[in-house]
């Protein structure tokens, strides 16, 4: 795909099978939990061709997103993508009764940021994806709030966007906290893994601090302090595993000691250190290695692990060796 709308685009000989009247685009890579039928009953009570969710947030952070001026009615009328320069941000703050409607002070200094939902009527968007145009921020809304009513629907709830490295790391780490900024375990809205069928996880003589651990992992005399581990991890005795994410396996190896043609078995081995990373899934960490990017370059790509924004990033089937130092 070349873009969102181009994504969208390539699709629509499924979903338009259906005598549809709306249609809701939604992003795959953000955490956020949001009703969706106030957002499309706004988009139908206010007679919009389009309506985007977006999110209030700071000065600082606006340079990352797409940045969107509307009336007291919500209905956009300028739109910005990533927009540079305090002179251009001036001109693009949320007004005193958008503020009011949701609660805020005029005194307040937020912009509206695009979360990548959409809603769009049926015709509209036969007729906004009829060209060759990528992408939704950049292309399609921006031309179609010359000629079409596209409106707002704000959202001041939890919204994080887990499509950067970085991003997906704190948004898992910060799942770990007694009361992170998202919850799980919201009575009204819980959320739910997809069913696996997996067997309970085995922990046997391991230190847990701050720590999730999915279905199905064998854990033998580990410490964990807030880290993610997911589905059929294995970690052996005296590893060290802080401030990381460990995305487990894809499946058991009938042996789990070891396999016939010399790697190391799945998981992470004994007297491992791992600081600071991402551990992807089926990787093969042999006994007493050393990952942490500590001393290195926010960002080095290597034959079997890359830094990013200071995390180091093991992919997933990769192999390290026994003793090895990142």
């Amino acid at each position: 795909y070349q873009g969102t709308a181009d994504a969208v685009r390539q699709n629509m000989r499924y979903f338009l099978e259906h005598p549809f009247d709306y249609y809701l685009i939604l992003s795959g890579d953000q955490l956020y939990r949001m009703d969706f039928r106030a957002l499309l009953h706004q988009h139908i009570d206010s007679g919009a061709d389009i309506t985007l969710a977006t999110k209030p947030i700071q000065r600082a952070q606006a340079p990352d997103f797409g940045i969107m001026e509307s009336d007291a009615n919500r209905r956009i009328v300028r739109f910005v993508e990533k927009p540079k320069g305090d002179a251009v941000l001036d001109g693009l703050k949320m007004n005193p009764e958008l503020l009011a409607s949701i609660g805020l002070g005029a005194e307040e200094e937020l912009f509206q940021a695009s979360m990548g939902i959409y809603v769009f009527n049926r015709e509209v968007l036969i007729a906004a994806l009829d060209n060759d145009l990528a992408d939704f921020g950049k292309h399609i809304i921006p031309q179609s709030i010359k000629d079409r009513r596209v409106h707002a629907h704000i959202f001041n709830g939890y919204w994080e966007d887990i499509g950067t490295i970085r991003a997906f790391y704190e948004a898992n780490l910060d799942l770990t906290d007694l009361l992170p900024q998202y919850s799980f375990f919201e009575a009204a809205a819980p959320i739910y893994t997809h069913p696996r069928f997996l067997p309970g996880s085995k922990i046997n003589g391991a230190t847990l601090r701050q720590a999730i651990i999915a279905d199905g992992c064998i854990i033998s005399g580990a410490h964990l302090e807030r880290s993610v581990v997911g589905i059929r991890s294995i970690i052996r005795t005296g590893a060290t595993i802080r401030n990381s994410v460990v995305m487990g396996a894809d499946f058991y190896e009938t042996d789990p000691t070891g396999v016939s043609d010399g790697l190391p078995p799945i998981g992470i081995g004994r007297n491992c250190v791992i600081d600071r990373a991402i551990i992807d899934k089926n990787a093969r960490i042999a006994d007493g290695v050393v990952i942490t990017p500590e001393g290195k370059p926010e960002n080095l790509d290597a034959d079997n692990y890359f830094i990013r924004d200071g995390i180091v990033v093991v992919p997933k089937n990769a192999v390290i060796p026994a003793g090895f130092w990142i």
